[in-house]
């Protein structure tokens, strides 16, 4: 299972690469919605996850739908230092209070209390900093998880096209409340095994394809303590990945919910180091002159589409940073 990577948020790359077009109305509809259900609920949307890396494509903008954007993430990043600058002086008054207890009558509760607000003043003032700075760091701003958005590129009328996406499918007919499991976290609909492809996600397979640009992915592994640690892989050559994706295009048959564009990434059985390191599957990394093949599948026979997955690139996968 692919559960983070750092993928391509920067969409000019895309234009560069494959010459597409920008849905700029579907950027502007998913800034919006995430407004307007801040508004509504005066609480942070914790169904709009989208990474900074895709608010510095609005940083500069040529048009007055990407202004009308930009302004969009002017006022959430308003509200969100406001939230988090009131949270830094609130955790500064409970280090101060702390620290006046340790200096008269040291207690286990006051040291707690102590080292509590310390990390907590210290993950404010990153995310203050973090909200306030325009450069682009990749490993920070491009990282995507389930729920979270991402550029992704597909072909329409015959034309690429890059459209944002929520990484975690939701198949048309189906639920919004199959997002989750029965105790409450993320399904694994993230991720589409090649073996069921053609059964659970037969009406996407051969039919709605998607890729997904990115430089490294993350997996979660026994770390035989009982628990779990986070292992990244990346490319020993350098070079992108290809990720070979579905999508669809989810609307409410009751009107209620809003429509929602989201896709999974297709995972196979796993490279040698990659199991080796622990875990049983590895995303298909397709290669690059498949890649148009694959996002124009109509009139392809499903042997063809394997094919493509058969001839998938195997550059070595080493572990860059794991964590226990």
């Amino acid at each position: 299972m692919c559960y983070s990577a750092e993928a391509w948020t920067l969409y000019d790359s895309y234009v560069a690469t494959f010459g597409a077009d920008i849905d700029i109305k579907a950027f502007w509809e998913l800034y919006l919605g995430r407004d307007e259900a801040y508004r509504v609920r005066q609480k942070l949307s914790d169904g709009t996850k989208i990474p900074k890396g895709m608010d510095l494509n609005f940083l500069r903008p040529k048009t007055e739908l990407e202004r009308n954007i930009q302004d969009l993430i002017g006022e959430w990043n308003g509200r969100k230092l406001a939230e988090s600058e009131a949270e830094l002086a609130k955790q500064q008054a409970r280090l101060e209070a702390a620290e006046a207890k340790l200096a008269t009558k040291p207690t286990k509760t006051a040291a707690n209390e102590q080292r509590i607000a310390t990390n907590k003043i210290a993950q404010m003032e990153r995310w203050i900093a973090d909200a306030k700075r325009t450069s682009h760091k990749p490993a920070q701003d491009d990282r995507i998880f389930p729920f979270w958005y991402a550029p992704v590129l597909l072909v329409e009328d015959g034309k690429p096209i890059i459209r944002p996406m929520r990484y975690l499918c939701r198949p048309q007919g189906m639920a919004a409340s199959t997002d989750y499991t029965k105790d409450g976290k993320a399904s694994g609909k993230y991720n589409a095994r090649r073996d069921n492809l053609t059964k659970f996600w037969r009406r996407q397979f051969g039919s709605t394809h998607a890729l997904m640009l990115a430089e490294t992915f993350y997996e979660n592994v026994d770390n035989g303590r009982g628990g779990s640690k986070e292992i990244q892989f990346r490319p020993r050559t350098g070079e992108t990945m290809y990720i070979a994706c579905l999508y669809s295009h989810w609307t409410d048959p009751k009107g209620e919910e809003p429509d929602l564009w989201s896709f999974a990434a297709i995972t196979d059985e796993p490279e040698a180091e990659v199991a080796a390191a622990g875990h049983d599957r590895t995303i298909i990394n397709i290669k690059p002159e498949h890649a148009m093949a694959w996002l124009t599948p109509e009139g392809r026979t499903d042997e063809e589409l394997f094919a493509i997955f058969d001839d998938k690139r195997h550059p070595y996968y080493e572990v860059i940073k794991q964590a226990a």
